[in-house]
């Protein structure tokens, strides 16, 4: 998915879609929707606009769509919940991403020949099982004990 997609979705799928985002972003439903639309040639979504999006819904896909995008993926840094349940939750997460990358390099592989179209559905299972991995390594992580100095 592209970045003006996902902002698009976001937007959309918010608890009271423009009308109730548009005044906690600083503008008119009007101007939102526009800029919500990918296939609008007059308002465009700002970065500042992308930023405050994120911030208001808890929704980072336009952040993932960035940068998936340009190959990279995205986890957080802050610590996340630690705990034996935590690592459990996380694995298992884990363990589903991998069987919908399976299916999908299956599905691709079926016919005998790759398309472009096969090819991003498996880049995003792919960056999926990637940002599940990432999250393990961060409660892993917040599980570790600190070193005493």
């Amino acid at each position: 998915m592209n970045h003006l997609d996902a902002f698009h979705q976001t937007v959309h799928a918010a608890p009271g879609g423009c009308e109730s985002l548009a005044p906690r972003m600083g503008m008119s439903a009007t101007i939102l929707r526009n800029k919500a639309n990918p296939n609008s040639t007059t308002n465009k979504p700002t970065l500042d606009d992308a930023d405050r999006l994120m911030a208001l819904t808890g929704d980072f896909a336009v952040l993932h769509a960035l940068a998936q995008n340009h190959g990279f993926v995205c986890t957080r840094v802050d610590e996340q919940p630690a705990g034996d349940m935590a690592v459990l939750e996380a694995t298992t997460d884990i363990w589903a991403k991998l069987g919908d990358l399976g299916s999908e390099v299956h599905r691709a592989l079926a016919d005998g020949r790759i398309e472009q179209h096969e090819v991003k559905s498996v880049e995003a299972a792919t960056f999926a099982t990637f940002r599940s991995m990432m999250q393990l390594l961060a409660r892993v992580n917040g599980m570790a004990e600190k070193a005493v100095k």
